[in-house]
């Protein structure tokens, strides 16, 4: 697609957003997106211009940092729920309860047990949501390895991007398949017909 033309799509898709956001607003309706995919995928990128034109008073973002010592006492997904969104809002998780899926096992943050615990709950918990009008989309960003490495060592060279580096980042790479497994286990687990997953190919942005 040439510049001018995708530009020009960008805009009316923008306008499309806001449209949707003042009807969310004016039926009360409950929105929530789950932004998921490897470290560098586009999931950050895509949210800032998502939110680019819209309300902040009715569309709000959620990226949790990793939790407290109080946080890790209470049921997983406690921390999360307080988040959902009230009606006449857009609520967009940046990294969401699937942390249980693939950072966390991989990292070695939880327990194999806690990792299959979650894998069965979830869809549970998303039924729940959605029988009680929560309308729930699941995006998961799928990059490439070469794609990621290129993007993190920009991250390393850009002063406005250096925040974004981590040491898990490194990390990322290193357990490339570990990640892979994880990654179509979720995705085999979780993708139901209430709630499925919608899958992007992220390395061209």
């Amino acid at each position: 697609m040439k510049r001018k033309k995708y530009e020009k799509e960008l805009a009316r898709l923008h306008v499309e957003l806001v449209k949707l956001q003042q009807w969310v607003l004016h039926k009360g309706l409950k929105v929530c997106v789950v932004f998921e995919g490897r470290d560098g995928a586009g999931k950050g990128g895509t949210i800032k211009r998502i939110i680019e034109h819209l309300n902040p008073r009715g569309a709000r973002v959620v990226a949790l940092l990793k939790p407290s010592d109080r946080e890790r006492t209470q049921w997983y997904f406690q921390r999360y729920v307080q988040h959902l969104p009230s009606g006449g809002e857009i609520v967009l998780f940046d990294r969401s309860w699937y942390n249980r899926a693939m950072v966390e096992p991989t990292m070695g943050f939880c327990t194999d047990e806690e990792n299959k615990r979650f894998l069965k709950d979830v869809p549970m918990l998303e039924s729940m949501l959605i029988k009680t009008g929560i309308i729930l989309f699941k995006f998961f960003f799928s990059v490439s390895k070469e794609e990621q490495l290129r993007r993190f060592n920009a991250r390393e060279t850009d002063p406005l991007k250096q925040y974004k580096i981590s040491p898990v980042d490194r990390e990322a790479q290193e357990r490339w398949d570990d990640y892979t497994v994880r990654k179509f286990q979720m995705l085999n687990e979780t993708n139901r017909t209430i709630s499925q997953w919608t899958i992007f190919r992220s390395d061209n942005k």
